[in-house]
């Protein structure tokens, strides 16, 4: 019996509205406040006119039910505001509709309110199904009722710690009145495992209600960490048979958002299958969905076509699929073979094919209609995935129960691999069809591990044995290729060595249109990167590797979260599963421990730190390696603040003016990479020329007069970009074009159209400003390529003389060719800016060298105080980029001269007799040689180290692999910066017993 003070308000706002019969009035008031499930906090709260428009809607509902043919209530109310919201929807327990999927409430509710939720400013919602049908006569079939109430959360004054588990001072005034100790007691618990959790995915619990078949599921999770969420766990529970009576979330002042749905049997439920079973299904999937609530499958899921795993599983191949699918056929290979290799227009005329090939015979959309054609295949290879990589675990402390999944497993057949090529060729319409499914086989046999069953997971990652590449597109063999899916991203990790380093970027889009190009050639991005790393790594120990994450469109602003779930994933097939419930034990077809060497790349280096505290808590031995140009309170060296990538490109450009005797004075120069990015800032501190042109994310600046140099320096020291460049300290010949500006006249009286049309393309204007010397310190790939070289070429001479290439790739090697026959003096990438891979090399030898106490006190700044080791440390490292840049210039300058070869092509074979003598001398008979070999050793270690530690220390400490790695990189860069890529077959006997003599005297 309802006994609100505004119950009788509600009637007699009713009756005098005169839209309701007086006798119906009364009943129809008592149903809505006692027949529908409704929490009292609603009615205490609501206003009564919104309450009565609310009853008299439903009623009118009812009324329009009752004269269609065939009795059905539909019924769609909403009430949206910045602080509070009220939707009033229909449906039928336990079926979802895909129809009002689309249309649903409880995407809306995600989207607006849940979804946007953060510790500053968050909602909480309430939601009720009527306990019976809404028109009791049967008329309708069995429509319920169903209510979502939203609040605006009311915390408590002041700042928040996130490990903050009061709940009196993390929870919303309303929860925290009106919820039961219990439940109080419940969330706590779990918020406080979350926080205490060092990995990022959700604490998911079930509970039993007392004298009741309803079970409780509860998770807990991060804020912003999984959107769409709440109304994915409807399609996952409705698979299953359930229906929820009530459902609530309530967010936290400390960033937790908790999840509590009171579940139960729907009608038509299968009876074999107890309600424990069915919700430790549930709550095992919850944790999938965490990873991706919406998946390119998800209305087969909803529709019950696919299981949320399948859908999942087949999400995931898709992307593969997309991105690995052989389209080239034999056609291409023989065309290959026909021209001429030497050519570098052939060359990139084929590589524009082959990217034509790839992207216009199989679309995304095309690819997605054969698979959804074909779910008896994809659920077949589902089957053959789980039971190699499906490990059944049960929690501490519970008893073991087999999961749904696991059961299916166990009685369905599982096919060979030669039994799933022969019924992809049965059940396949034409050649697409096979070459399509026949890729989920593909798939399946080269994962080596993967953490798709871990519970707590925040995103998917797979281990991929890179076999399956075919070698006409991808010539140099990769070692190890990790696949990374989440909801914001998907991304790769690549590595041409089992010890190698490269750093991590984040790749974003500014459009649709950018976004698919990016999509489109992310593999080869990051193949070509971790491949130039390679070449890059020549001086150190390491080979070359690269990650590349790409954010969804709709995710530009996810930086953080998908950097931190790429880390994570891949860490989840790094570290021994060792906590059932938490982190399983997973089947590692691998064999042998995996250690990646990470570092900052393109909008990641503010997130190193993380990524290093992060394996810390996890415990990873290696996390003090893992991760470099992190802070120096951690014992980073930050290639931007010492600016260690720009010392060796810086030596290249000086090398010409050497070389040349040209005055630095004098040089006009273009750069692209402006004074907010690491590279640029640092070129403009240390250079000397006279800017002429900047290129960067901004836009585009220009003066002929030359731009004014303490304006630039304010920029870079303040890492700002063009667009805050003070235009009255331009010529009245300079001026400044942003990206988001059209319609712009110069001073020459040409006419902008499109601001960002202009930046993209300024780089191939040089000629028009008489440029000296380009520096690209920044740019997407293949800002320069065949088709557009030209136009840095007049009458058969290149119009910028002298290129040194800072930023990775930004020219094709098609193009240096070229522009280096129309005489321009080109140094690529892979030599010019070798340095920051040279600084994080010895920042990871410093932290294996040092025990942990040793580490904390040489190379972490404490309290702003520097250690006096790690301020010598850094200048020794920074002696050593210098001096590496000039043994590699001088040789290619000599090299040149004595072939007339392409300075490009030099530095690639340099590079690889480099790598490929270095691999045969590590594990040579010289390295057994102990006297030889600690000879080496004291040259190619840092100075200060030996002092510090002791050569006999280090060699204890230090992996012995990688101290191989140290001997024969050092020996083999010393022997070929001296003799050249193709010395004789004497000149390394020659070479070795000069060394055995002064090693002697």
């Amino acid at each position: 019996m309802c006994t609100f003070v505004f119950y009788s308000a509600v009637i007699k706002e009713i009756d005098q509205r005169g839209y309701l019969q007086k006798d119906r009035i009364e009943a129809e008031v008592k149903w809505f406040y006692n027949s529908l499930g409704i929490d009292d906090a609603y009615f205490s709260t609501e206003s009564v006119d919104n309450i009565a428009d609310q009853i008299l809607s439903i009623y009118g509902a009812k009324i329009a039910a009752f004269y269609r043919k065939d009795h059905k209530l539909e019924l769609r109310l909403d009430n949206e505001g910045e602080n509070r919201a009220v939707y009033i929807d229909t449906s039928k327990p336990g079926k979802p509709s895909v129809k009002r999927k689309r249309l649903g409430y409880e995407e809306r509710i995600d989207s607006k309110y849940l979804d946007k939720s953060s510790s500053g400013k968050a909602y909480r919602l309430e939601t009720f199904r009527s306990p019976a049908p809404v028109i009791k006569d049967g008329a309708g079939g069995d429509q319920h009722i169903r209510c979502y109430f939203i609040y605006k959360c009311e915390f408590p004054d002041g700042p928040t710690a996130e490990d903050e588990t009061d709940m009196k001072k993390i929870s919303d005034r309303m929860y925290y009145e009106k919820a039961s100790e219990n439940t109080k007691n419940i969330y706590q618990s779990l918020i406080e495992i979350l926080i205490n959790r060092t990995s990022g995915g959700p604490v998911i619990d079930m509970l039993e209600v007392e004298n009741s078949n309803e079970r409780r599921l509860v998770i807990a999770y991060r804020q912003k960490s999984a959107t769409n969420y709440f109304s994915a766990l409807s399609d996952l529970y409705h698979y299953y048979g359930l229906t929820s009576s009530r459902k609530y979330v309530e967010n936290f002042a400390n960033g937790v958002t908790v999840m509590c749905i009171y579940l139960s049997p729907s009608r038509g439920a299968p009876a074999n299958i107890s309600i424990e079973e069915t919700m430790h299904q549930v709550m095992k999937e919850a944790s999938l969905l965490y990873c991706l609530p919406i998946n390119i499958y998800q209305n087969l899921f909803a529709e019950r076509k696919l299981s949320l795993q399948e859908a999942i599983y087949a999400h995931c191949v898709t992307i593969f699929v997309i991105h690995f699918l052989n389209r080239l056929g034999p056609e291409y290979s023989t065309l290959q073979s026909i021209l001429d290799a030497d050519n570098p227009s052939h060359m990139e005329v084929l590589h524009k094919l082959k990217r034509r090939l790839r992207q216009e015979t199989f679309t995304k959309d095309y690819i997605y209609s054969i698979i959804s054609s074909q779910l008896k295949l994809v659920q077949q290879f589902y089957r053959s995935f789980a039971a190699t990589h499906y490990v059944q675990t049960c929690s501490h402390g519970t008893p073991f129960r087999p999961s749904l999944s696991y059961q299916r497993i166990q009685v369905e057949d599982i096919l060979t691999d030669e039994e799933l090529k022969k019924l992809v060729r049965r059940e396949a319409d034409n050649d697409h069809h096979v070459l399509v499914m026949d890729a989920f086989r593909v798939f399946n046999n080269h994962v080596l591990k993967t953490n798709f069953y871990i519970p707590t997971k925040v995103a998917l990652s797979f281990r991929l044995n890179p076999a399956f590449l075919p070698k006409v597109e991808y010539p140099q063999p990769l070692y190890g290729m990790f696949f990374c899916i989440g909801q914001e991203f998907r991304g790769f990790h690549l590595r041409f060595r089992d010890i190698a380093r490269g750093g991590i970027r984040i790749v974003k889009s500014r459009s649709p249109e950018v976004y698919n190009l990016n999509a489109k050639s992310l593999f080869d991005e990051n193949y070509n990167l971790a491949n130039t790393q390679q070449r890059k790594n020549k001086d150190i120990p390491e080979g070359g590797s690269k990650g590349v994450i790409l954010l969804n469109y709709e995710s530009q602003d996810k930086a953080t979260v998908a950097f931190q779930k790429y880390i994570d994933s891949i860490m989840d097939l790094l570290l021994p599963g060792t906590t059932p419930g938490v982190k399983n034990p997973i089947v590692d077809l691998y064999l042998k421990e995996e250690i990646l060497f990470m570092g900052p790349d393109e909008n990641t280096a503010g997130l190193v730190d993380w990524a290093t505290i992060h394996a810390r808590s996890r415990g990873a031995p290696w996390w003090k390696s893992f991760f470099t140009g992190k802070s120096p309170e951690l014992g980073g060296i930050p290639h931007d603040e010492y600016g260690m990538t720009s010392l060796s490109v810086r030596e290249y450009v000086l090398g010409i003016y050497r070389k040349l005797n040209i005055k630095q004075s004098e040089v006009r120069k273009l750069q692209t990479g402006g004074p907010d990015g690491d590279l640029g800032s640092n070129e403009i501190l240390l250079s000397g020329e006279k800017y002429i042109v900047i290129i960067d994310g901004s836009g585009v600046l220009v003066d002929p007069n030359g731009i004014d140099r303490d304006e630039l320096v304010r920029l870079a020291k303040a890492r700002r970009m063009i667009s805050e460049f003070n235009k009255s300290k331009l010529s009245s010949k300079g001026y400044k074009v942003l990206v988001d500006e059209k319609d712009v006249r110069l001073p020459t009286g040409e006419i902008v159209q499109n601001g960002t049309v202009f930046r993209n393309t300024f780089h191939l204007r040089a000629g028009s400003e008489n440029i000296t010397l380009m520096v690209p310190c920044g740019g997407r790939p293949e800002a320069i390529d065949i088709n557009t070289v030209d136009r840095l070429i007049v009458d058969g001479k290149s119009c910028v003389p002298y290129i040194v290439e800072g930023a990775n790739l930004f020219i094709t090697q098609e193009a240096k060719l070229k522009l280096e026959s129309a005489g321009a003096i080109v140094f690529k990438d892979s030599s010019a800016n070798k340095g920051g891979v040279t600084s994080s090399s010895l920042e990871v030898l410093a932290s294996l060298a040092f025990d942990d106490d040793g580490f904390y006190k040489n190379m972490c700044v404490s309290n702003e105080v520097m250690p006096e080791f790690y301020k010598e440390y850094v200048k020794e490292v920074q002696s050593i980029i210098k001096r590496n840049a000039r043994l590699e210039f001088e040789a290619i300058w000599r090299e040149h001269q004595k072939t007339g070869k392409s300075r490009s092509l030099l530095s690639d074979e340099l590079s690889n007799a480099i790598t490929n003598l270095t691999e045969e001398l590590k594990s040579s008979s010289l390295w057994d040689d102990l006297e030889f070999r600690n000879s080496v050793l004291k040259e190619a270690l840092p100075r200060l180290l030996q002092e510090k530690i002791g050569i006999e220390t280090i060699v204890k400490r230090v992996p012995e692999a990688y101290m191989q790695a140290i001997f024969g990189s050092y020996l083999a860069g010393r022997f070929i910066y001296e003799r050249g890529s193709s010395p004789d077959q004497f000149a390394f006997f020659e070479f070795m017993v000069n060394r055995m003599g002064l090693f002697a005297n």
